[in-house]
């Protein structure tokens, strides 16, 4: 008897001492989760080497022979582009083609060494506001960064959306993301009064849609002739 009035307490002491490891997570917690480690491994940082210093963005990986989604202004004026995956691996980029300025988007292409993990595209026609979204990028140069907010607001006039998702410098080109880990937009830029020393919560993306018709528009045998 005695023995057993030491086991239990043992237990319990033991039950008692043991840190709250395995609390189980929120739902909301757990889609953020898993639409992060889905589609953060087909996102890249971009470093480029322009006339006048140097241009950082993000970029989505939508080919798995390495061709890459960005915004046109990351890569404007370039003399030098740099990719890094999600691993750690890095490559030199070819400039393939570009969206005018008011569309904002372009693309590039890498060669590597094995097959890469692409996003998927959502139909941009049927956001709404007040829709929950995440973004990725790599603000200031922190690599494959997680943030979420809403569709704060559509804008129909210059076909774009307007999110509290924090956009920050280094994220250009990067997604926005719905809770089914679809790309719905490309990040652009923000409203930044202040000449970029805060993020106010105004950013603004160009809608999936336009990004799939850039892409369909380009001549695949341009890509691949200029990465001979």
């Amino acid at each position: 008897m005695k023995k057993q009035i030491i086991s239990i307490l043992l237990l319990f002491s033991i039950s008692v001492a043991a840190p709250a490891c395995y609390c189980a997570l929120a739902q909301d917690e757990q889609i953020n989760i898993n639409v992060y480690e889905r589609i953060s491994p087909a996102i890249v940082a971009i470093d480029v080497q322009v006339i006048d210093g140097v241009s950082a963005g993000t970029g989505c990986i939508v080919s798995s022979d390495g061709l890459i989604l960005t915004g046109s202004h990351v890569v404007e004026n370039h003399k030098d582009i740099q990719v890094t995956t999600y691993n750690g691996q890095t490559y030199k980029a070819q400039f393939i083609a570009e969206m005018g300025k008011n569309k904002d988007l372009a693309l590039i292409k890498i060669n590597p060494k094995t097959k890469l993990q692409t996003v998927s595209f959502g139909d941009s026609e049927a956001v709404r506001v007040g829709q929950k979204v995440l973004s990725i990028g790599n603000p200031f140069g922190f690599s494959n960064t997680l943030t979420q907010g809403i569709i704060s607001r559509i804008d129909y006039v210059k076909n774009r959306f307007q999110t509290d998702a924090a956009i920050n410098p280094g994220c250009s080109g990067g997604p926005l993301i719905n809770t089914t880990g679809e790309v719905i937009g490309i990040s652009q830029s923000i409203y930044n009064p202040d000449h970029n020393i805060s993020n106010i919560g105004i950013g603004f993306a160009i809608p999936s849609n336009e990004a799939v018709k850039f892409i369909s528009s380009v001549d695949k045998s341009k890509i691949y002739a200029k990465n001979r």
